[in-house]
Order: structure tokens, then C-alpha cells, then sequence
């Protein structure tokens, strides 16, 4: 009835159904985890079980007011209990392990909390789950840090949100938050995250960078940063440009450093994350909507209200928006001083992106009056970059020297020039000055910030 094919008269597609069989198979059988990965994911289970027992027997509303030693001891009795009644054997260090996991997951954290700790890590970035990788000295690796599930990681985020009053579900997806430290935290989660919650961490330092620590390390010179110092003490208005992890408000918390301790400063934020030195500091944080939609405190808003607050100097952590038009007429009207970061990649860059902030207010602006506003506004920008090796550089220290027709004039004082790779891959430069000296060295002397007679000369720069 059926005819009978022989091997040379097969169908051209009988190798490739014979294929989907096979793989077919295959996904129908997957491979048996390994005995690491099995163990591992024991480990797991029995923490979630132990954290779970955790949460019914502790009483967490008087937890913070227990000393650590004594919750320590409370913790490894009930863990101990438990595994007996399960009759699970455990060495000394795994059980040790195990309770500081635990008490991570209950006053931390969680799976975090080491990474948090690690003092070479600059960046922790969450990437679902089952994928953890951080920032070690500029550079990108993947951790063995994982979250049990995709509920653990949800938990953990809105742990972090909730401490500084927001909110992160299905309404609002993204969120931008800080840590006690000042971290600065971003998270979003689904529908808009399509692989499952991601997470990022800004980690701040314990001891932020000085200007004496840049110039150990080369990022600066002496004698260009006894410009940035004498710039502060002279109220100059600063604006701090670079990209994504250049380092912008690290600059931005050093350069603050030298305001003396008797000016009023208020800082604007979208999440509060600047280190001032001072004592006479006022700490304003952007809001989002409520629930409902209302409620919302932008920058703007709180710039505006800076203005009636008697400051000597406003300090805006980011502009990005029409609150740069606010901005400049304070730096216009009488508030010298002030500072503030942009995202751009050059300092030409720099002002273009200032001019476009202006015109999202919307009003009908020529170009000329807002490039006068921003000539007038600004004095000194300082670039920064993150290079190809990780490692975070000034690029350049500018003047805003004026107006020529409808163009903003600028000059470098300062420039990184590049000298090459070197064989481990790090980018080989110096920081030199141009020789060429700024329009604003005689309001440096009027204001009595005295530098070195040879701290413009090309020759004289890296002292």
C-alpha cells in the first residue's frame, strides 16, 4: 500500500525533521543541573525557609532597638533549632555564613550587602535575578551574586525605595531612589523591564575624593587645582560637564569643599546624593507624583523656591530640564557661586545642551538673548570624560570668555593631553595648561586668591 523508499530516494527534508526531533527531545530532557549548581540552589531554598521563619517568629517592629550581638545570638538559636528538627548537619563556617546571609536578608539587603561593602566596587548593576555585575576600578565583571527569584529582587527593591518615601509597581515602573550613604539607586521593573526587574547602584565613597587625592593620582596638577579652589573662593559661577559615570559629582562634592563655612548653600537634587562639608547646608530633594497623579515637586519648583530662602550660593546637583532657565537668572541676579553638573560630552556640547534646557520653558526666546543669558551666567566649565581604560579624567578647564555676534567665546585654560595606550591598556596623558591666561585672573586677585605667577605658563603647569 505504502511505497517503499530506499536511502538514495529519501525526501530532501527528512534530515532536517530528524533534526527537529532530536532537539525537540532535548528540550523536552534538559540536562541535569550540576552537583555545584544543585547544591546551590539547596542553599537557597533553605535560606528562603529559614527567612520565612524568621519573619513569624521575630518581632520586627522592635528589632532596630536590639543590640547586634544579641540579635546574632537570638538568630542562630532559631536557625539551629530549625536545621535540627530537620536534621540537617552543618559545618562551623557554613553556619556562620548562613547567619550573616540571613541577617542580611532581615536588616540589610540581602545578596547585596557584601557587594555593598566592598570598597572597590563602584557600581552595582542588577540585571534581572540571576545576573549580578559590578564596577571594579572602571571596569565590568559578573558576580556570583544572585537573587533567589524574581519575587526576592522586587522585595529587596522596594525595601530601598520605601526607606526615602517612593513607590515602584506596575503604575510606575522606574524609580530613583538613595541609600542611607547617599548611593544613588535606580530601578525599574515590569511591564517596562521585558527580562524582569533591573536595578542599578551608584555607590558613593566613605571618604570622598579630595582635591589633594587628585593630584596624587594625576588627575590634576597643583597648579590646576589651586585654580579650581581659588574659582570657588571667588564665587565664580562653575557648571560640571561629562558623560555617564565621568565622575561629575565627585567633582562637584570636592570643588564644594573650599565654600567657607560661613555662606549659606542650598542644594537642589532629584535624589540627594551630595556630600557638603559645611554645617550651614539646606538639603532640597525633587518629589514624584502620588498615586493619583498629583503632588509633584520638580526642580523647577524647588529652584524657585530657593530663591526666597536667602542662599548665598545654589548648588544643583543635575540640570535637565526648564529649571536651567531658573538657574541662569539666579547666577545672573546676584547669586555667585553657584554650581551645577550637565550630561555632555564636550564643553561646546556643554552650551548647546544648557540652550536647549532654556527653550523647554517654551517661551518664544531668540537664540542671541539666551546665549548672552548663558555668556553672562557661566565663567568656568570643567570636562570631564571616562576613558577607554575605565579610569575617569579632567579633560579640560574653560573659560567663557564672551560674546563674538551670536557665538559663545570660550578658551581652555587647562587641556588633558593624550599621549597614547600603554601596554596594559591604560591611556597615557598628562594635565598641562595652554599658557594662555584667563580673563578671570583679576577678579581671582580682587577677590584675594593669590596664584603663582607661572600657574598659566605651559612650562610652569605641572607644578
Amino acid at each position: 500500500m505504502f511505497k517503499q523508499f530506499s536511502k538514495q530516494d529519501r525526501h530532501p527534508g527528512a534530515d532536517i525533521i530528524a533534526l527537529d526531533a532530536t532537539v525537540a527531545r532535548a528540550i523536552a530532557q534538559p540536562d541535569e543541573p550540576t552537583p555545584q549548581e544543585a547544591e546551590f540552589a539547596a542553599r537557597l531554598e533553605l535560606k528562603s525557609q529559614l527567612h520565612d521563619v524568621l519573619l513569624d517568629r521575630l518581632n520586627l517592629a522592635v528589632i532596630d532597638k536590639v543590640a547586634p550581638e544579641e540579635l546574632r545570638r537570638e538568630v542562630a538559636v532559631l536557625v539551629s533549632s530549625v536545621l535540627t528538627e530537620e536534621g540537617r548537619a552543618m559545618r562551623s563556617e557554613e553556619f556562620k555564613l548562613l547567619i550573616d546571609e540571613l541577617l542580611d536578608e532581615v536588616l540589610g539587603y540581602g545578596p547585596l550587602e557584601p557587594l555593598l561593602a566592598d570598597p572597590t566596587i563602584n557600581d552595582i548593576l542588577v540585571n534581572s535575578h540571576q545576573n549580578v555585575y559590578v564596577e571594579r576600578f572602571g571596569l565590568l565583571e559578573k558576580t556570583k551574586v544572585r537573587f533567589r527569584d524574581e519575587r526576592h529582587l522586587l522585595r529587596i527593591i522596594d525595601k530601598i525605595v520605601s526607606q526615602v518615601g517612593r513607590r515602584v509597581d506596575e503604575s510606575t515602573p522606574w524609580v530613583d531612589a538613595r541609600l542611607a550613604d547617599g548611593s544613588r539607586v535606580n530601578a525599574i521593573i515590569r511591564p517596562c523591564a521585558i527580562d524582569g526587574p533591573s536595578m542599578s547602584i551608584r555607590k558613593f565613597s566613605k571618604s570622598p575624593l579630595t582635591m589633594d587625592r587628585m593630584i596624587d593620582i594625576g588627575t590634576l596638577t597643583p597648579a590646576s587645582a589651586g585654580l579650581l579652589q581659588g574659582l570657588v573662593q571667588a564665587r565664580m559661577n562653575v557648571l560640571i560637564s561629562g558623560g555617564t559615570g565621568s565622575g561629575k559629582t565627585t567633582m562637584l562634592n570636592a570643588m564644594s569643599s573650599f565654600i567657607g563655612q560661613k555662606e549659606r548653600v542650598v542644594t537642589i537634587e532629584d535624589a540627594a546624593e551630595l556630600q557638603m562639608q559645611q554645617e550651614h547646608v539646606v538639603r532640597l530633594e525633587t518629589r514624584p507624583p502620588n498615586p493619583s497623579g498629583g503632588g509633584v515637586v520638580s526642580q523647577r519648583d524647588l529652584v524657585r523656591n530657593a530663591l526666597r530662602m536667602r542662599p548665598d550660593r545654589i548648588i544643583v546637583g543635575e540640570v535637565r530640564g526648564a529649571e536651567t532657565f531658573d538657574m541662569l537668572q539666579a547666577m545672573n541676579t546676584g547669586h555667585d557661586g553657584s554650581m551645577t553638573t550637565v550630561h555632555a560630552n564636550t564643553a561646546r556640547d556643554a552650551l548647546g545642551r544648557i540652550e536647549q534646557m532654556v527653550m523647554m520653558i517654551g517661551l518664544d526666546f531668540p537664540i542671541s538673548a539666551i546665549r548672552s543669558q548663558v555668556a553672562s551666567g557661566l565663567q568656568i566649565i570643567v570636562q570631564l570624560s571616562r576613558l577607554s581604560d575605565g579610569s575617569r579624567r579632567i579633560m579640560s578647564i574653560s573659560e567663557i570668555s564672551g560674546m563674538e555676534g551670536d557665538i559663545i567665546t570660550m578658551q581652555d585654560i587647562f587641556v588633558f593631553q593624550r599621549a597614547g595606550i600603554g601596554e596594559n591598556g591604560e591611556v597615557l596623558g598628562k594635565f598641562v595648561a595652554t599658557g594662555i591666561r584667563p580673563k578671570c585672573a583679576e577678579q581671582l586677585e580682587r577677590a584675594g586668591v593669590h596664584l603663582q605667577s607661572d600657574a598659566f605658563s605651559a612650562e610652569g603647569s605641572g607644578k
